[in-house]
C-alpha cells in the first residue's frame, strides 16, 4: 500500500511539473512587452452607462455576416463589407441587396474616390490583400501590398483626401489575419503581445507612392481625416484612446512621444486626443456637424490590465483553452466627439445583443451601426438617438 501512495504521489508530482512547463514554456506566437495601462473610470460622466442604443432595428443581410464598415455611396445607396469577403449594395432601407464585388479577402474599411467628371470608385482596405481600388462594376485591382520593402500585412481602415492621398491603417505587422485564423484573431494576438508595430500609410492616388506618416501604434485603426484635411484622427485600438496626427508627419515615431512633454515631435505633428476610454476604439466615421463616430468594439477587462506590467503571464495566458482566454464581454457601445476631442453623444446597449460595435454611419434619418460579427445590420432612428434633424 505504502508502495501504491509513493508511486500516487510522484505520478501526480510529474503531472503537475508536466504541466508548469508547458504553460511556462511551450512556444506560442507572441512575444509580450510590458506597458503600463491607463486608469479606467468605467461608465462613469461621459460615458455614464445607458441603454440608448438597446432600441436597434436589425436589417436582414441574408445570411451574411459582420458589416464592419457601412457607407453610403455617392451613387446613394448604402455599401457595407461583411465577413465573406463581399461588398453589399443596397438601397438605405436595406431593400434590393445585391453583390457589389467580391474582394477575394476581408474589406474592413472603404472610402469613395470622386472624379472630377463625375465618376468615382471604392477604395477599400483589405486585410488580406492590402489597398484596394474597386471600379463602378466591381472590378477589384490591388493599389498597393507594400510600402517599400515592408508587406502591408493587416489593412484595416482608410480614408480619402480630395487631393487623392489616401491614409490607410495597417493595424499591424506582426500579425497578418491571412496567417493566424482570422482579422479578431490576429488583433487579439497583437493586443496581447502590446509590441506597437500598427502604423498609417499615405498612398498617392496619382503617382502611386506609399510612405509611412506614423507608427508605433498598438493596433492602429480608425483613420479619419480633419475637415481642413491637415491632421488625422487615429484610434489606437490596444491602449484605449485616439490620435491626433499631422498628416506632414514623416516615420514618426508615436511609441516615443513623450505625452507630457511631446518630446520626439512637435505639438502639431502628434498628441492624444481622447485617452483612457472605457473600452477598445475601433473605426472612426465622420457623422454630421462635425461629429465623429466611434465604436468600442469590447469593454475593458481588468485582467487584462493587471496583466499589463507581466509578459510572461499574458504568454500563459494563450496556452491556455480559448474558453479560459479573458476575452471582454459583449457590450454595445458607440459615441460621437468633435475635433477638440468633446464627447457629444453616447449610446450603449448593456446587454450587448448587438456585439462588437465598431462605429456608427450617419445620414439625416438613421445611425446605421457597424459590427464585427453581427448577423444582421443594425440601425436606429436619430430622433430616437437623441439628435434633431
Amino acid at each position: 500500500m505504502r508502495r501504491f501512495w509513493r508511486t500516487l504521489f510522484l505520478s501526480l508530482c510529474l503531472a503537475v511539473l508536466l504541466l508548469a512547463a508547458y504553460l511556462l514554456l511551450w512556444p506560442v506566437p507572441v512575444r509580450a512587452v510590458a506597458w503600463t495601462a491607463p486608469g479606467d473610470s468605467g461608465y462613469t460622466g461621459v460615458h455614464a452607462a445607458n441603454q440608448r442604443l438597446a432600441g436597434l432595428q436589425v436589417i436582414d443581410l441574408h445570411g451574411e455576416e459582420g458589416p464592419e464598415h457601412i457607407a453610403i455611396g455617392p451613387d446613394g445607396a448604402l455599401y457595407a463589407a461583411v465577413l465573406s469577403g463581399k461588398v453589399l449594395r443596397m438601397a438605405p432601407d436595406g431593400s434590393g441587396q445585391t453583390v457589389f464585388a467580391n474582394s477575394g479577402g476581408r474589406v474592413l474599411g472603404f472610402d469613395f474616390e470622386r472624379k472630377p467628371d463625375g465618376d468615382w470608385t471604392m477604395i477599400a482596405a483589405d486585410a488580406v490583400r492590402g489597398l484596394l481600388r474597386i471600379t463602378r462594376q466591381g472590378e477589384v485591382t490591388v493599389l498597393a501590398d507594400r510600402v517599400g520593402d515592408s508587406p502591408i500585412r493587416y489593412a484595416d481602415a482608410v480614408v480619402v483626401s480630395s487631393a487623392g492621398k489616401v491614409y490607410l491603417s495597417d493595424a499591424s505587422t506582426r500579425f497578418a489575419p491571412k496567417d493566424w485564423g482570422g482579422t479578431f484573431e490576429a488583433s487579439v494576438l497583437d493586443i496581447l503581445e502590446q509590441s506597437a508595430t500598427g502604423r498609417i500609410i499615405e498612398h498617392d492616388l496619382r503617382t502611386g507612392q506609399s510612405r509611412v506618416v506614423a507608427h508605433g501604434l498598438s493596433f492602429a485603426n480608425g483613420v479619419v481625416l480633419s475637415q481642413d484635411e491637415q491632421q488625422l484622427l487615429v484610434a489606437e485600438t490596444g491602449r484605449y484612446r485616439i490620435w491626433r496626427v499631422s498628416t506632414d508627419a514623416s516615420n514618426l515615431d508615436l511609441a516615443s512621444v513623450d505625452l507630457d512633454t511631446k518630446a520626439g515631435a512637435t505639438p502639431s505633428q502628434a498628441k492624444v486626443l481622447i485617452d483612457s476610454l472605457p473600452g477598445y476604439p475601433d473605426n472612426l466615421m465622420r457623422g454630421r456637424d462635425g461629429r465623429i463616430w466611434v465604436g468600442l468594439t469590447k469593454p475593458r477587462n481588468p485582467v487584462i490590465d493587471r496583466m499589463a506590467g507581466t509578459p510572461w503571464l499574458r504568454e500563459v495566458t494563450l496556452r491556455l483553452p480559448r474558453a479560459l482566454w479573458p476575452i471582454p464581454k459583449a457590450y454595445g457601445h458607440v459615441f460621437a466627439f468633435n475635433e477638440q476631442g468633446q464627447v457629444l453623444l453616447d449610446l450603449q446597449d448593456i446587454s450587448g445583443r448587438y456585439p462588437e460595435t465598431t462605429a456608427v454611419s450617419e445620414t439625416p434619418d438613421r445611425l446605421y451601426v457597424q459590427s464585427l460579427h453581427a448577423r444582421g445590420l443594425g440601425w436606429i432612428s436619430t430622433s430616437a438617438a437623441g439628435l434633431s434633424r
